[in-house]
C-alpha cells in the first residue's frame, strides 16, 4: 500500500531523519497514506509523541479524558484492535466514547500495540473517515510500522524536559501531555488526594468543559482553575 507513491518500508528508512517536529508531522501524514488511513497518531507510556493531524490529536485525548476506547488497556499478546464501523459498535463496550468519534467525524478506528520486547507499552492509532476494514496487507504493514517505532521512541525518548513539553536532546520526541502530570501532582498537593484521584478530577474538567486534557491542565497550573 502507498501514498503519493511512497511505500511503508521507504518510510521505515526515513524515519532516522523525522527530528523536528515538522518532519515528524510530514512522515506521520505520509505513513497514514501509505496505510490506507486519514490519520495516525502515537501514544508511548501515556504520552501523545507524534501525530499527523488534529483529528488524530483529539482522537487520543479523548481516550485518555475518557478513560475509554480501542486504544486502552492491550492485555500482553493482544492483537490488532479493528473497529471497522464506528457507527455500528456496541454502545455497551464504549458507552462515551463513540459519540465522540462520530462527532469527530471519524467512521473505522485501527489500534496496533507498540510493544517492548513482549510488553505493550504504547498504540499506533489510526482512523479512516470511511467505514471498512484494512487488508491484510494494511495489517501486515501496520505491525511492521508499529515494532520499529517502539525501538525509534525508546532510543529518542527525552532525557530532561525540565517537566515541559517538547522536545528533550536533539532529536527526541515531544511530549505533548507533560502539563497533564504537572497538573495532577498539584491538585493531588492542593487538594490532598491520591494522583489517582485528581487524573480523575482532571479529566472531568476536561469533559464538561470540551476543552483538551492538555489545555486543562494549563487552566489548572496558571491558576485559571481552582486547584
Amino acid at each position: 500500500m502507498s501514498g503519493g507513491g511512497v511505500t511503508v518500508r521507504e518510510l521505515l528508512d526515513r524515519m532516522d531523519t523525522a527530528a523536528s517536529q515538522e518532519q515528524r508531522r510530514s512522515w506521520a501524514v505520509d505513513c497514514a497514506h501509505a496505510l490506507g488511513l486519514d490519520g495516525v497518531a502515537v501514544s508511548v507510556r501515556g504520552e501523545l509523541l507524534w501525530f499527523s493531524d488534529e483529528t488524530s490529536a483529539r482522537l487520543e485525548d479523548v481516550q485518555a479524558v475518557l478513560g475509554q476506547g480501542p486504544g486502552l488497556r492491550f492485555p500482553a499478546g493482544e492483537g490488532v484492535r479493528e473497529v471497522p464501523d464506528v457507527d455500528r459498535l456496541v454502545m455497551r463496550f464504549w458507552p462515551q466514547f463513540v459519540p465522540e468519534a462520530q462527532e469527530l467525524g471519524v467512521a473505522a478506528v485501527f489500534v496496533w500495540p507498540v510493544r517492548i520486547g513482549a510488553v505493550p507499552s504504547g498504540t499506533l492509532t489510526g482512523y479512516r473517515r470511511t467505514e471498512g476494514a484494512l487488508s491484510e496487507q494494511q495489517r501486515a504493514e501496520g505491525w511492521l510500522v508499529a515494532d520499529n517505532l517502539a525501538a525509534h521512541m525508546l532510543a529518542r525518548w527525552p532525557e530532561d524536559t525540565g517537566g515541559r513539553n517538547g522536545p528533550g536532546r536533539a532529536g527526541a520526541v515531544d511530549l505533548h501531555r507533560a502539563e497533564v502530570h504537572q497538573a495532577t501532582g498539584v491538585l493531588s498537593g492542593k487538594l490532598d488526594i491520591p494522583l489517582t484521584e485528581a487524573l480523575v478530577r482532571l479529566r472531568a474538567e476536561a469533559y464538561s468543559s470540551g476543552r483538551s486534557l492538555s489545555e486543562t491542565a494549563q487552566s489548572v497550573l496558571a491558576r485559571e482553575l481552582p486547584a
